[in-house]
Parts: structure tokens; sequence; C-alpha cells
């Protein structure tokens, strides 16, 4: 039990560097013995965990969404706009956040492009068919393709955010997004009662 905890330690030490490698210098310039330095931890310990750095940039892609789990309310919705505004907020301090995006940016072109945004996808289609089920969505809407559709705008917004004032206005950008794009996803029912700024942003403030 003492070595899988200790190993599960050593995983998470070498995620978390990693994280921060690639937040500081990008995924390309990153390199594995700086990310082994700054985890304390033997190259052979690294290397059983993670056979090269195109694997543990997976790791750190695939773990990004996992802390980030959508809250269940009568208004799924609304639940929607509260999970992207938490992620808007974390995005400005979570080096895997941080870490994931610029990975993500920096091997669209490749020809194995390492993209988080399938996860992120999976969630808001979730979100959006249980929406559609409380019927919250106009009939037209279609939830896995308005959830591709507002996923990829949201990585556009954040970037954009990103290189404006690194991410410190990206809540409100956020915002705008949401309010841009009720109009097209709400019923007439729901929309009025729907709060584009998010309630995880005011509870913050």
């Amino acid at each position: 039990m003492a070595k899988q905890e200790r190993a599960v330690r050593t995983r998470r030490a070498v995620l978390e560097a990693a994280a921060h490698v690639i937040g500081a210098h990008g995924y390309q310039a990153a390199t594995m013995a700086e990310i082994i330095q700054r985890a304390g931890v033997t190259k052979g310990a690294v290397y059983f965990h993670f056979t090269s750095k195109d694997a543990l940039a997976r790791a750190v892609v695939t773990e990004q969404s996992r802390p980030f789990l959508p809250q269940v309310s009568e208004s799924r919705l609304q639940d929607a706009i509260d999970f992207t505004h938490r992620v808007a907020l974390a995005l400005r301090s979570d080096a895997l956040l941080q870490a994931g995006t610029r990975i993500a940016v920096e091997t669209t072109f490749s020809e194995d492009p390492l993209m988080p945004y399938r996860a992120w996808t999976d969630i808001i289609t979730t979100i959006f068919t249980e929406a559609r089920g409380n019927g919250e969505l106009l009939r037209s809407v279609v939830p896995d393709r308005a959830a591709e559709f507002f996923v990829a705008a949201y990585m556009g917004v954040q970037l954009f955010s990103r290189a404006a004032t690194n991410r410190a206005d990206l809540p409100e950008r956020v915002t705008a997004l949401w309010r841009h794009t009720l109009p097209g996803l709400a019923s007439p029912g729901a929309l009025g009662h729907l709060d584009p700024q998010g309630r995880s942003v005011q509870a913050a403030v």
C-alpha cells in the first residue's frame, strides 16, 4: 500500500512539474530533463510512469478536466454557464489547465495533435442533452453539435483573453460569450431565468 501511494505521489509530482515547465516554455521547448529536475524524482521513476514526453503531454491533457465536474441543479443550462466560469477562473492559475491549452495550440498543426477539446465537448454535450430533456433548449438545437460549437468558441475566447490581458478579463469575456449564444440555445421559458455571469463568479467576488 505504501509503495502504491508513493507511486501515485510520484506520478502527480511529475504531472505538475510538466505542467509548470510546459506552461513556462511551451510544449516543444520543454525537455524531460527539466521536468525531471523540477519534479525532484529520478529519471527511472519518471519513465516508469511516462515512456516519452508525448505520453506525458497526453496525461496532462487527460488530467486537466478531471477536477471540474459540473454541479447538478434544476437548470442544466445554468450549470453549464457556472461550469465554464469555474474553468475560466481556474485558467488564470491552474498549471495543468494552462499547459493543456498550450499543448493543444502547439500541436494543432502536427500530424497527431493532442486535443483536450474532446473531454470538454463530452461534458458540455451531456449537460446540453439533459437541458433538452428539461425543456431548456430550443427544439432546433442538436446538443452534440451545439456543444462542439460552444467549446470551439470558448477556446478562441480564452486564447484571445490570454493574448490581451493574460486571462485577467476571461470571466467577463465568458459572460459576453454566453450573452451572445444563449438566445440561440435556450427556450424562451428558460432564457429569462439564466444568469450569463455565472453563480460561481458572483460567489468568488
